[in-house]
């Protein structure tokens, strides 16, 4: 069947029509260099979340099928490794123009099944991109070190060599960033790759695997295997042959990935939940704090590990704030994420709606103002208005628990030392957003703050060349960077006698 066969059979939803390459609405798993159904025909479905209309009909593969992958991704993987780095890095470069010159599509794709206004899709495939650009160059830079003997006729060298099969699990919230940090690296390092997107925005990753498929990536060396995560990630973490779990999500299934890897030893990168303060001192910019605040809060609709969950404000200016804070969330615009004017989109699903609207009402019973917001919101039951709550206590849901929405809690508070007592009183360590113009405060803020990553009168600090993680329960190991190599290689030492 042709490529626009298929996607006539399968076509669900009008916006597809706008697809400039049809080749990319995959609906079929990516195994072996083959696109691949469930042996059961067994599909789960993709709606988009503005409307709830159906997307596509996706296959969903199991724990046998699984296998399958994995018997593909180390059969693939000795011919990978053996690859000179300099050809590595030319299908990776391929990669990445090709998934650049796909970004109005690839970005239309992920609106459609995550929901993110369409302008934050578009920057999110450049940030996609980046990662397969920035390990196409790092790929050829996994040099071997020398080391100075301590042994009489003896020459020592230390050099990385890739682990083998890696397992990728991947969030629906950046369904395309997450996907290419974590394999652009893997295959980079000379690993092949099996990965499961969330069943909720499976779209975009097997996009990524058409695209990947074209840039000359071997049939084995990176898989997308859709289907439930219990059957899928189970396997993948019980297969002694998967040398390492790259997971980003939850805590909660972090620790779950983590106790089912714990047979096989893998190596284990996990990028897990975060409750980000952001500290407002009162020597602050109002408007550049205000700025801050609704960058830090409402990006991705708040669904995102990195947003500002606890906002405090040092009390000479705390009613100012709030004040300038409410008045900027109500200027947000509240649509469809296909609407170019859209800065909010819908929750990803009725379960996040709920999960705000407890937070807000637990709130409210404590003592906390609501400023602005606090409901859904037409075009549809997954709206719900960005929401500023005042006065909230340290004991509220909000500021004890992760929040993935539009909802931003503010406190009140006098001390640097105060403050930073509270910001760091969560098992998450993430991140971490100050705003003060005192240059020796922003130093001992950036000693004080138990987060892996602390930003200061700025928001956006990601990106390729940096490491990525957190501490405490927000993770273990780092993507991005050249660090974000090693968890996917081993050392060796070779010593030879010269004698």
């Amino acid at each position: 069947m042709s490529a626009n066969a298929h996607f006539a059979r399968t076509h669900r939803h009008e916006a597809l029509d706008r697809l400039a390459d049809r080749r990319l609405y995959r609906e079929l798993a990516y195994v072996d260099g083959h696109w691949t159904a469930s042996e059961a025909a067994n599909s789960f479905e993709v709606t988009d979340p503005a409307s709830a209309a159906t997307l596509a009909f996706v296959a969903s593969l199991d724990a046998a099928q699984t296998t399958r992958a994995v018997d593909a991704a180390a059969s693939a993987f000795p011919a990978w490794r053996g690859l000179l780095p300099q050809q590595r890095a030319k299908i990776l470069r391929n990669w990445f123009e090709l998934i650049v010159a796909a970004k109005d599509d690839l970005a239309l794709l992920m609106t459609l099944e995550q929901g993110k206004p369409l302008k934050e899709s578009l920057g999110e495939i450049d940030y996609a991109a980046s990662f397969v650009e920035w390990y196409a160059e790092e790929a050829k830079r996994l040099n071997a070190e020398s080391v100075t003997s301590h042994l009489a006729g003896a020459e020592m060298t230390v050099r990385r060599e890739p682990l083998g099969v890696v397992g990728v699990v991947t969030p629906w919230n950046f369904p395309a960033a997450m996907l290419t940090r974590k394999a652009a690296a893997a295959l980079a390092a000379g690993c092949t790759v099996v990965a499961h997107p969330s069943s909720e925005t499976p779209l975009s990753a097997l996009a990524l695997a058409e695209l990947g498929e074209r840039a000359g990536l071997p049939a084995g060396t990176f898989n997308v295997l859709t289907g439930k995560a219990a059957d899928i990630v189970g396997a993948l973490c019980a297969d002694p042959r998967v040398r390492a779990m790259s997971f980003t999500g939850s805590t909660e299934i972090g620790r779950l990935i983590a106790a089912q890897c714990a047979p096989t030893m893998k190596r284990l990168v996990m990028e897990l939940g975060g409750h980000a303060p952001l500290i407002v001192f009162d020597d602050a910019d109002l408007d550049k704090a205000v700025r801050i605040a609704v960058d830090a809060k409402f990006a991705t609709s708040g669904q995102d590990c990195l947003a500002a969950n606890r906002i405090y404000v040092q009390r000479p200016l705390y009613e100012r704030f709030c004040a300038a804070f409410a008045e900027r969330i109500a200027a947000l615009r509240v649509a469809d994420g296909l609407n170019p004017d859209a800065d909010i989109g819908p929750l990803m699903h009725e379960r996040a709606v709920r999960k705000v609207e407890e937070q807000v009402a637990d709130a409210q019973e404590r003592g906390a103002r609501l400023l602005a917001g606090g409901k859904r919101q037409a075009p549809g039951s997954l709206f719900y208005l960005p929401t500023l709550l005042a006065d909230v206590p340290d004991d509220a849901l909000i500021m004890r628990e992760e929040t993935f929405g539009p909802v931003a809690a503010v406190a009140s508070f006098d001390t640097e030392e105060e403050a930073a007592a509270r910001a760091n009183a969560t098992e998450y360590g993430l991140v971490a957003y100050a705003v003060t113009e005192n240059g020796a405060r922003q130093r001992r803020l950036a000693g004080a703050l138990d987060y892996g990553m602390v930003a200061i009168n700025r928001v956006k600090i990601t990106g390729a060349p940096i490491p990525f993680g957190g501490t405490k329960q927000s993770g273990l190991g780092r993507e991005g960077s050249r660090h974000g190599l090693e968890a996917f290689t081993d050392l060796k030492y070779v010593c030879v006698d010269l004698a």
